[in-house]
């Protein structure tokens, strides 16, 4: 222990020497944690409609309105006719075009029935599936609405007519905003690049110079150096998501609704297996340039995989299997769970096997990796 002491001792002068180092740790993820929720946003709103009116009723200037009065739609333009408002599309001024035909009031009142055309721009898919999916919603309404619908043909309003009424209710994020999921997602990203980035650069940064040397010919273990290594970065890791729970409580009113003991526990847990697959991968790599290459590759792959772009559910069968094996798609689940819901070590506890198999696995498997003997 006393040899593990003089390590630590080293690791954290040679951390707190480094200025860039220490900003890179703590001013930049709280900087990130305030500007990406407000980024990113996967509701789709601002969604420019070109509206070609080729009937000019009070009918069509109604479903305009309504259109327009929904707050996901914005009115850009009023082409006069359907190749115009397919040149606003090529030009990206709109996203979709709502056709009102000829006589679209009149075939309402005498047959019952009128077709419109609405055609979107899938260049951006969720933006047009969506966008044409909010729109049909508000023709839906304006259909169901109309005085032909709800008057009987003397004039009468309808005594009987049979409805089903929907009321939903969303639990755990009652308004349905996007930064109750995106924040903690995106905190724990940034504790996983943190984490990742620095221990992955921290032993190669040591063969650059030539240290790594001098340690190699000294009696220190190798399970006593990997340690060394690991535990200071570790406690920075539980700092800088000590702040990240602050920033998201000050900046966005979200605090836990679970036991902040077990979150920490996995958190710490998380750490230990994060630190452990960058210390795996600076035993690899011999430049600083190879272990950032390194660990880049599998950020992405662990950031593309994790659920937090898009649901794992959707994902095909190799996917799923692909994220299951990544510690980061168990810890952004766990974070949500406790921080949202409440969840309780119980609800939780099979992802915090999961996370410890990960821990030991991959610090193991740096240990074993690195060789005091080239």
């Amino acid at each position: 222990m006393k040899v593990l002491a003089f390590i630590l001792q080293k690791e954290f002068r040679q951390i707190l020497r480094d200025k860039t180092i220490l900003s890179m740790m703590f001013f930049a993820p709280i900087m990130q944690l305030i500007i990406l929720p407000l980024a990113a946003n996967f509701e789709v709103k601002n969604v420019n409609v070109a509206y070609v009116d080729n009937d000019h009723s009070s009918y069509s200037r109604q479903l305009g309105n309504k259109i327009a009065s929904s707050g996901y739609f914005k009115m850009v333009g009023n082409p006069k006719s359907f190749k115009e408002g397919l040149e606003m599309i090529e030009y990206g001024t709109a996203d979709l075009i709502l056709e009102i035909p000829t006589g679209f009031e009149k075939n309402i009142v005498r047959e019952g029935s009128q077709k419109v055309n609405l055609s979107a721009d899938a260049i951006n898919g969720t933006k047009a599936s969506l966008g044409a999916a909010y729109l049909v919603q508000v023709l839906a309404d304006f259909n169901s609405n109309l005085d032909i619908n709800i008057k009987a043909p003397n004039g009468s309003v309808m005594a009987h007519i049979a409805k089903i009424s929907l009321e939903n209710t969303n639990w755990y994020n009652p308004r349905a905003e996007y930064k109750y999921y995106m924040v903690p997602g995106i905190l724990v990203l940034l504790l996983t690049m943190i984490g990742g980035f620095i221990t992955a650069l921290n032993i190669v940064k040591e063969k650059e110079v030539g240290t790594i040397e001098q340690i190699n010919v000294t009696p220190i273990k190798k399970w006593q150096f990997i340690l060394g290594k690991l535990i200071p970065f570790w406690i920075i890791g539980l700092l800088v998501f000590t702040l990240g729970l602050v920033v998201m409580y000050l900046f966005y009113g979200i605090f836990p609704k679970g036991s902040l003991l077990v979150l920490y526990l996995f958190a710490a847990v998380y750490l230990v297996a994060l630190l452990g697959f960058g210390l795996l991968i600076s035993t690899f790599a011999d430049t600083q340039l190879q272990a950032m290459f390194i660990a880049f590759f599998f950020m992405m792959i662990f950031m593309l995989m994790s659920g937090f772009f898009t649901s794992i559910d959707s994902m095909p069968d190799w996917a799923i299997t692909v994220s299951n094996f990544t510690p980061v798609t168990h810890f952004i689940k766990v974070v949500r769970l406790i921080v949202l819901k409440g969840s309780g070590l119980s609800d939780v506890a099979m992802e915090l096997f999961y996370i410890s198999l990960f821990a030991v696995g991959l610090n193991a498997f740096a240990i074993w990796n690195y060789k005091k003997t080239s």
